[in-house]
């Protein structure tokens, strides 16, 4: 291989992925392709000897993942991210979100901490490496969507690729190794009435009133979940329900006929999204049958379950002596639990921290980047050569 058909540095590669527009938003006004960055991934790596697939997301147009295999073999090891970011306010930046800049020892950018970097770095750690030394394969994965529906890593299930032993998703973690997080599932509860003259409520059926019984056992189912549940890893040691926005009725004397509810759970591992949904709806059915209102209760989106890999897999010891750290729980959710589905020992563990994610002047350190790229080679080392 030439000097010339080597992908550029790290930082001329972040600035090429920033400068590639990927938002994914539930938002048709802001939902974009990652096309480019994909293609620009394939175009880095096929020289380095990986072989690239490039997988469109079954239903969403514009939207693909890219599975990069160097060597063979039935184990190996993923190092996997995600392609898009989240929408973003121009005017709170101090910078041009899709153009690199450099100042105070940061990389500043839009997707340089929420990930985009981590591919750089990833690369990085791959320059050099001998493909003949490789025992098991190393398998760089970059998925769509994940910042809106997950989707893109719900295909790569759903196909079963890609096929490995371990997986690493370089989310920013400050390069402290992370074993579970909590689920998240986002949920939309809607009551319909009847109208009526204000004056005699037996001219209708209150929909404002059932949603208002609905929410005092939303909060007692909660109660109940929070004293069963607790788990001392989370800073937030239970399970939480948060009732995020509600609508209902047009004019102080009218009955209200319909109202709608949305609110979040966020379950700790061992909790299951199905029961917790079964749960719910016992409780509420007989509500809305009593005060004969029509109730519909449906997810906003999937929902992204709970993920924990055990404290003594050989994945968690491994980045536990890598890193220095002993591995923890956060509350952010990944797409760990579909890598995991796939059958592999995975990980959340990168460069950055999330509280920079989602951010404007979202910024990686300078001083994250070389422990970064040490860290992924001596985890290529580790499974994919030794």
């Amino acid at each position: 291989m030439t000097e010339a058909n080597q992908p550029p540095g790290i930082r001329d590669m972040i600035a090429r992925l920033v400068s590639l527009p990927s938002v994914s938003s539930a938002s048709p006004d802001w939902d974009l392709s990652n096309e480019a960055v994909v293609q620009t991934l394939a175009e880095w790596l096929r020289p380095l000897g990986f072989e690239t697939d490039i997988m469109p997301v079954p239903g969403m147009a514009g939207k693909y993942n890219l599975i990069a295999t160097l060597g063979r073999g039935p184990g190996g090891l993923v190092l996997s991210g995600h392609t898009d970011t989240v929408p973003y306010d121009e005017r709170n930046w101090h910078s041009d979100p899709f153009t690199l800049s450099e100042r105070d020892d940061r990389w500043y950018g839009l997707g340089t901490c929420d990930m985009k970097a981590f591919f750089a770095l990833a690369i990085e750690a791959v320059r050099g490496l001998d493909a003949r030394k490789l025992k098991q394969p190393l398998i760089i994965l970059a998925t769509a969507d994940e910042e809106s529906s997950m989707n893109g890593a719900r295909a790569l299930a759903e196909a079963g690729r890609p096929k490995a032993r371990y997986a690493v998703i370089g989310e920013p973690t400050s390069l402290r190794p992370i074993r579970m997080h909590k689920g998240i599932m986002m949920e939309r509860l809607v009551f319909e009435g009847q109208s009526g003259h204000s004056s005699n409520p037996a001219l209708g059926r209150n929909a404002l009133e059932g949603m208002h019984a609905a929410i005092s056992e939303l909060l007692a189912l909660r109660a109940d979940w929070q004293a069963r549940y607790r788990n001392p890893a989370f800073e937030v040691q239970v399970p939480t329900l948060n009732l995020g926005c509600i609508h209902g009725g047009d004019n102080p004397n009218r009955i209200c006929r319909r109202c709608e509810l949305h609110f979040d759970l966020r379950p700790l591992p061992g909790m299951d999204m199905d029961e917790l949904r079964s749960n719910i709806l016992q409780q509420l059915q007989p509500l809305a049958r009593e005060r004969n209102l029509e109730m519909a209760f449906s997810p906003l989106f999937d929902g992204v379950p709970p993920f924990e890999t055990p404290a003594n897999a050989e994945l968690v010891r491994t980045c536990e002596a890598l890193t220095g750290h002993r591995a923890e729980a956060v509350a952010f959710a990944t797409e760990a639990p579909w890598l995991q589905k796939l059958g592999m020992e995975t990980i959340v563990l990168g460069p950055g921290s999330i509280d920079q994610a989602h951010q404007p002047d979202e910024y990686l350190a300078l001083s994250q980047v070389e422990p970064a790229v040490t860290l992924l080679r001596g985890l290529i080392q580790r499974f994919c050569v030794e």
